[in-house]
């Protein structure tokens, strides 16, 4: 890595704050989100960590020439991807805040919404990892993905059988997601997702940070089972909003859903039983195999392009199955 760092600093202070950006080829999003982060936080104390994992589209040179200047910014070009969960682990050990606040390179701050966040953490120190609301580009709708319930295997069989879909608002049968609430009030949940998650700098280093096995994501659902067993209590406030752009930095939808069932098996390897762990396994096995023969057979009988594409996008995430059936390993 070559780490750009703006000024030199003899004796740099702790601060309240250090901000982890990881940044994978969305340069005009990451420009805003890093603008917003300043604009929005002028009474909060903070620094940003920022590194790029190998972009291509000029994201590390542009993050370097606008923000190179500022003292409170560190900037990192990683000379290889290290992916979500390395790339956080890396910057984390530079960091000089009380606490760490990981936030996505697609996401926009709204509000002083990471103040907001910090001053709930204050009021709620013994949670230990906190997070707040996702909205969509226009700034009103929901996006629900700021948090989720823990991965469990009725909810994956509800998943798999399609309740959880027909019956979307019942916290019963689509348990994952809450069912339809609209994380408009505070509440204690299974694990905040990374795109805007604080947690207290103490407990991150005695978790030792995200798990290694881990790419890109099913990380902080892991990080967040082992921090409960230290006592932690993982809470969202609806008053911290931010826009979130989610999965921009993605290079196709079917190589997402790859990674997401690569990290789900991993979660369940490494918490569940194993009885539990080879049924969840062969329940996500079995959901993607009949989601390509049902869109293999749409696509035949409406011949859309739309159609088409998702039959193809399901035929490729089937065709990389020895890939996530595997799940992470500590070496990938």
């Amino acid at each position: 890595m070559s780490p750009s760092d703006s000024k030199s600093r003899d004796a740099p202070k702790d601060v309240d704050v250090s901000i982890i950006v990881v940044s994978y080829n969305t340069r005009e999003m990451t420009l805003d989100c890093l603008r917003s982060v300043v604009a929005q936080s002028p009474d909060l104390d903070f620094e940003v960590l920022f590194i790029d994992n190998q972009s291509t589209d000029g994201s590390f040179k542009a993050v370097e020439s606008e923000f190179g200047s500022d003292a409170r910014f560190q900037i990192v070009d990683s000379d290889e991807n290290l992916g979500f969960a390395r790339a956080n682990n890396v910057m984390a050990k530079r960091a000089r805040g009380r606490r760490l606040l990981l936030l996505n390179p697609d996401t926009v701050v709204l509000d002083r919404a990471l103040e907001k966040l910090n001053a709930f953490a204050d009021e709620r120190s013994e949670c230990g990892i906190w997070g707040g609301r996702t909205m969509e580009a226009d700034g009103v709708t929901l996006d629900p993905r700021s948090c989720w319930a823990d991965l469990t295997l009725r909810g994956v069989f509800f998943r798999t059988i399609g309740l959880s879909k027909a019956f979307s608002g019942s916290e019963f049968f689509n348990p994952h997601a809450y069912g339809d609430w609209q994380r408009d009030t505070i509440r204690h949940v299974g694990f905040v997702t990374g795109c805007l998650l604080l947690i207290d700098r103490f407990l991150w280093e005695k978790l030792g940070g995200f798990a290694p096995e881990f790419f890109m994501y099913g990380e902080e659902a892991e990080l967040c089972l082992r921090a409960k067993t230290f006592g932690a209590t993982p809470i969202i406030t609806p008053e911290a909003a931010i826009i979130h752009y989610v999965g921009a930095s993605a290079t196709t939808k079917w190589q997402t859903r790859v990674k997401i069932n690569r990290g789900e098996i991993t979660l369940m390897r490494l918490h569940w039983s194993r009885t539990a762990a080879w049924l969840g396994r062969e329940l996500i096995r079995v959901a993607t195999a009949c989601r390509m023969m049902v869109f293999w057979a749409i696509s035949k009988l409406r011949r859309t392009e739309h159609n088409r594409n998702r039959a193809s996008d399901w035929k490729n995430i089937w065709a990389a199955r020895s890939e996530w059936l595997a799940g992470y390993r500590s070496s990938d």
